[in-house]
């Protein structure tokens, strides 16, 4: 987490806003920029909002976003709920639908100016990476997620090189507090699957599994461009 604010050096942007779910990984990145800004970094000279989106799939998700709101406070950062409609069928999973839904949320919510930063981190391009080899994805796929990108709206990612468990250590030790969402250990959910069965058995044979992923995936996106 100390790199963060190095990171964010480089995003030619004047506002931050966290995609917030909260759960663990975005409630520590909400959490380490607001500390970040009561020091003497860069980063904190840049307003600083989070947005959470409420897909309302779930019973508690209300309960969430008010969650949401309180972790904010708790951190004096704003933070707004946008609701949306999701609508799978139609070829799309229930995953790819509130995953658009979510996107087309952020696109209308950005202000001009600002770039939406998101917790995904090392596990996650893991996943990810596996993901699309299931799906025979070419190098573009492979290449996995980005570290910035800025279509369709300027986006960064700074915990890529970091793992869940540094996260998670992270946060306990600050007695942080989070939303647990009971749809993550749903493994009907490709990503659940891989999360919950998969990559255990990868990472207790090859330890290092994430980083090394995440270095061939570095190699195809170098290949891409």
């Amino acid at each position: 987490m100390q790199r963060l604010d190095g990171l964010l050096q480089a995003i030619p942007v004047s506002r931050l806003c966290v995609a917030l779910s909260g759960g663990p990984d975005s409630v520590a990145l909400l959490a380490a920029l607001a500390m970040a800004r009561h020091g003497r970094a860069s980063s904190a000279r840049l307003p600083l909002r989070a947005l959470h989106v409420n897909h309302r799939l779930q019973p508690q998700a209300d309960r969430w976003a008010r969650e949401c709101r309180k972790l904010g406070r708790a951190v004096g950062v704003p933070v707004s709920v946008r609701e949306v409609v999701v609508t799978a069928g139609r070829g799309r999973s229930l995953e790819a639908a509130a995953r658009e839904a979510r996107r087309g949320a952020f696109v209308a919510a950005l202000r001009p100016g600002e770039a939406l930063l998101t917790a995904h981190h090392l596990d996650d391009q893991l996943e990810t990476l596996l993901l699309q080899l299931m799906r025979g994805a070419g190098v573009a796929g492979l290449a996995g997620m980005a570290g910035a990108t800025s279509v369709p709206l300027p986006l960064w990612r700074p915990l890529l090189e970091v793992s869940r468990a540094e996260l998670s250590e992270w946060l306990q030790a600050r007695g942080a507090a989070w939303v647990e969402d009971d749809s993550n250990l749903d493994e009907r959910f490709d990503r659940n699957y891989l999360r919950h069965r998969i990559v255990p058995l990868l990472q207790a044979r090859w330890p290092a599994a994430s980083k090394t992923a995440a270095r061939s995936a570095a190699h195809l996106g170098e290949a891409r461009d």
